[in-house]
């Protein structure tokens, strides 16, 4: 069976930066004029010198269904010049006999469009396998001991992957966090083979460009790439997830994430598989992100507003005793839990008043990442002491205020623990145990005789000196004046 050869030479001109006309060649080979009907017809294009980045779908042929797309490539070293071909292979199946017109057609490869001739194709009687050996799909086992020698042609197969920036919220405000994850995406159903290609190296090129300047990175830490089932839309999907972190962006404005490349290895596999050599081939493919864009709005007004904390936040106390006697301390534990950027939580206001007294807290807390989302603790721990009976509502004495993005409002967390004081009023007792420092700490050891009269007589002395020669200048300066 015949082939035709349409030859189709296209210049494309194009100045990026340095204003270099490239010239790309393109051909087109179409299957035979007639194929039986348990044969294939096909639709072939090669692209000289240069890769074939991206296409769009080939033509529809009444009567055909489409049955699969592969690639090829191949490399020729004459006398020191090196030159490739790289191929589309797109195939049909007959639904019927009879005679069938492929119309003329287009077809944009690497953003360039080539216009093509269509032709008739008669689809026959179905015919044998030997006949149809020039025509049909292969047959490795029936080929393999005959080709033995020649080098295997390889083929790409298609492919049901890609690549992800996702993030979790489009608005938010100002100090909230949103997760971005960096993924990629196979389906179950994916026969395409697919390895990583310098990840790390990738990965350091990918965050420079989606980081935000003016905001608070939770980082994940993901150090292996590990696959997770997902469901999206119905279909099951393997995830290979390379990065995942949240933001707290300072302040508002707009959060711009460009479309990211990321380049796979992607295997060629060989079109008669052997059990001797290589069966697949290294090659590469570059997937791009959609971009992505976040909000961020700023606080309603507070005269906090620059100063709370932003999420969803809860109290947790802990306390030693609910009954102490004056004079003696207690421990107490302020702690802040809940969804959120947990470093940025300061500690509680203390209103003072009462005989409460306290010091500075220890603090301690604990940062969970994870699920799409940063949670923990921060824990302020009180050494507290009262020295009056009575019952202590600290309520009254602590209290912290935050931002609740969800209600989009401010709230307040106050104790709700009571302490029942008892024994005798001890504040003369803390007064008088209380260091007065400055002169107070002299009063034991300095004399409690006057000191000498004679240092009196002599500054009185060079007081009376100082006054007299004071009067007689003046003088002087009055005299001369007149």
């Amino acid at each position: 069976m015949s082939k035709t050869l349409i030859t189709s030479i296209l210049v494309c001109w194009f100045s990026l930066f340095t204003g270099i006309s490239l010239a790309q060649q393109v051909e087109v080979e179409l299957g035979p004029d007639q194929i039986g009907l348990n044969e294939t017809f096909t639709i072939k294009i090669s692209v000289a010198n240069e890769k074939i980045k991206s296409y769009d779908q080939f033509p529809d042929i009444p009567s055909f269904q489409k049955q699969g797309i592969s690639q090829s490539s191949s490399m020729n070293v004459i006398n020191g010049q090196v030159t490739s071909s790289n191929s589309i292979i797109q195939y049909y199946k007959p639904t019927r006999k009879g005679t069938f017109t492929l119309p003329a057609f287009s077809i944009t490869i690497n953003g360039n469009q080539f216009d093509f001739q269509g032709k008739e194709i008669t689809v026959g009687d179905a015919v044998s396998n030997q006949q149809s050996s020039g025509g049909g799909f292969f047959d490795p086992f029936s080929e393999f001991f005959g080709r033995t020698q020649e080098e295997p042609e390889y083929i790409e197969l298609d492919d049901e992957a890609f690549f992800s920036v996702t993030v979790d919220k489009e608005e938010i405000y100002a100090r909230e966090g949103f997760t971005v994850a960096l993924a990629f995406y196979m389906s179950e159903n994916n026969q395409a083979p697919f390895n990583f290609y310098k990840p790390g190296e990738q990965l350091d090129d990918v965050l420079k460009k989606i980081k935000p300047t003016q905001a608070w990175e939770e980082n994940y830490n993901i150090t292996n790439i590990e696959p997770e089932q997902v469901t999206i839309n119905g279909k099951r999907w393997v995830r290979y997830k390379v990065y995942e972190a949240t933001f707290f962006p300072f302040s508002e404005g707009t959060i711009e994430i460009p479309s990211i490349p990321w380049e796979m290895i992607k295997y060629r596999v060989a079109r008669n598989p052997s059990f001797f050599g290589s069966n697949r081939q290294e090659d590469f493919k570059t997937f791009s992100s959609s971009p992505k864009t976040v909000k961020v709005k700023p606080l309603p007004p507070h005269p906090l507003r620059n100063e709370v904390a932003v999420g969803q936040f809860q109290l947790r106390e802990n306390i030693t005793n609910l009954e102490v006697e004056t004079g003696q301390g207690f421990n107490y534990n302020f702690g802040i839990s809940g969804v959120g950027n947990i470093n940025s939580i300061s500690q509680p206001r203390l209103i003072s008043g009462g005989s409460l007294n306290t010091y500075d807290p220890n603090v301690r807390q604990q940062i969970n990442r994870g699920y799409g989302r940063v949670s923990g603790i921060k824990e302020y721990s009180y050494y507290i002491t009262l020295n009056e009976p009575g019952e202590v509502d600290l309520g009254n004495h602590f209290e912290w205020i935050y931002f609740d993005p969800v209600q989009a409002a401010y709230d307040t967390l106050r104790p709700s623990a009571k302490i029942q004081v008892v024994g005798e009023s001890k504040t003369n007792q803390a007064i008088s145990n209380q260091r007065l420092g400055g002169i107070y700490d002299r009063i034991g050891t300095e004399d409690n005789k006057f000191s000498n009269e004679r240092y009196k007589y002599y500054f009185g002395t060079a007081i009376n000196i100082l006054l007299l020669l004071t009067v007689i200048l003046l003088s002087v300066l009055i005299i001369r004046n007149k």
